[in-house]
């Protein structure tokens, strides 16, 4: 019993708990989406969801890994005001963007009411201002490692919209307009909650400080770059896509493999989400050969656990879109000519690759070198955006478009490994027998105190 309790208050389980039931419940929204809009209609959903993920990217991206590496080793004055310096930050960017949106939907109101991205530029202003709070609670709970809160926050957020979503599903027909103002409506709850519990930092806007503000901002001219190249990883597919002759449907198609890219990805997100601080705290106080060893552990053990999965996506790609969206999308499109499930097959692939080129992103930024980062994944952006149009407008092919995000990793993790063994002093080998051990450790723990307790049992 004390074992279990040590493993449910651990920080990776914490983490990957409240990751798997926010995956379960937007995944299980998505599929209610897929079943009750058409083609066209989910496809300008995919595209709203997609141009806010970017824009919060660029939101966040200013402060959010700043103030985790940062606060991991304030005293309680610089904590404050670092927390802040977060908040106003993130209301200046917010003010900034909706101002931008809001003007151009207002002098090419006519191009963008004719796209797919007039839901986005109509709405995001507003969504921007009342998803702020606890979006800035996440962050500085992450920082202090609190996974429990963490997960009663996105619970919230994601649990009450999945209702809408299921009850739309079984008893109403809502507009798309009418989703919007329902997933607004639930943001602007979430982040009240946490004013209310005082987990946002909004109360100490007042003591931001020019250091802390630069202090964040020095380090995010760098961060912002590379959390918004990492979302250009994966929304240039879907924008490339939207912007081509096969339009809509072709978006909703791929959306498909990209959702269950996204579930894939669920222990990647949790574990990194405990590196990122744990790193940062050694590269702080300069332990180097403490930072090298958990990049070991943590990319060693995520491979093979990635391997696993890889092999099960790509072995049963057909029952999970069928899960995920329904019999219409195992047949082949007749306007692009593809299926979801050949895709899903090419990013099980993709996904072999993903642990270790996060994990140099991870290390690059926690010893404090955000600029090389964002060099790497801008070069991957490159090679992603330049493989996309070759596949699209060329061959036409969606998929050679998933076929690019494999190349596009590699680059990235022989950069990534490259500049971070100029620290760290890095060996591949290393990482897969770190990843050995690791397992190797857990077996032993588990069959030995089964046999200690037999043992006692005589």
């Amino acid at each position: 019993m004390k074992t279990f309790k040590k493993i449910i208050r651990e920080d990776n389980f914490l983490s990957l708990t409240g990751n798997v039931v926010i995956a379960i419940l937007g995944i299980g929204g998505f599929a209610f989406l897929a079943r009750s809009l058409s083609l066209n209609v989910f496809g300008e959903w995919v595209l709203f969801i997609t141009g806010g993920s970017f824009v919060e990217m660029f939101r966040f991206g200013i402060t959010n890994t700043g103030l985790i590496r940062f606060l991991s080793g304030a005293d309680e004055d610089s904590r404050t005001k670092l927390i802040g310096s977060n908040a106003l930050i993130g209301l200046g960017a917010t003010v900034v963007i909706a101002i931008i949106l809001v003007c151009c939907n207002t002098f090419f109101n006519d191009a963008i009411s004719n796209s797919g991205y007039h839901l986005f530029f109509k709405w995001y202003p507003l969504l921007a201002f009342l998803n702020l709070p606890w979006n800035n609670a996440l962050v500085v709970l992450q920082a202090d490692r609190k996974y429990g809160k963490i997960l009663i926050v996105k619970s919230i957020n994601s649990g009450l919209f999945f209702l809408v979503v299921l009850i739309n599903f079984l008893f109403m027909e809502l507009t798309l307009n009418q989703l919007v103002i329902a997933l607004i409506v639930i943001n602007a709850f979430t982040s009240l909650i946490t004013i209310v519990l005082g987990w946002d930092g909004t109360k100490h806007i007042t003591k931001a400080s020019a250091v802390t503000n630069k202090t964040l901002l020095d380090f995010g001219k760098y961060t912002t770059f590379t959390l918004i190249g990492t979302n250009l990883l994966r929304s240039a597919d879907t924008l490339i896509i939207s912007l081509s002759p096969l339009g809509n449907a072709a978006v909703a198609l791929y959306s498909i493999p990209l959702k269950l890219t996204e579930l894939q990805q669920i222990p990647l997100r949790s574990f990194v989400a405990t590196a990122f601080p744990k790193m940062s705290k050694a590269s702080v106080q300069g332990k180097i050969s403490e930072v090298r060893d958990l990049f070991y552990t943590y990319s060693g053990a995520l491979t093979y656990l990635f391997v696993a999965m890889s092999l099960f996506t790509f072995v049963f790609a057909e029952f999970l879109v069928l899960i995920l969206s329904g019999e219409q999308y195992l047949k082949v499109d007749p306007i692009t000519g593809f299926n979801a499930v050949d895709i899903v097959r090419v990013f099980s692939i993709y996904g072999l690759l993903l642990p270790i080129d996060r994990m140099t992103g991870i290390g690059l930024d926690s010893i404090n070198k955000p600029n090389i980062n964002a060099v790497k994944v801008f070069v991957m952006v490159a090679a992603n955006i330049i493989g996309d149009i070759i596949a699209i407008f060329i061959f036409k092919s969606l998929i050679l478009v998933a076929v690019a995000s494999i190349l596009f990793t590699l680059i990235g993790i022989w950069m990534g490994m490259y500049f971070l063994n100029k620290e760290l002093t890095l060996s591949y080998k290393e990482i897969f027998s770190s990843g050995i051990n690791f397992y190797s450790n857990i077996i032993n723990k588990v069959t030995n105190k089964r046999f200690t307790e037999s043992y006692k049992n005589q």
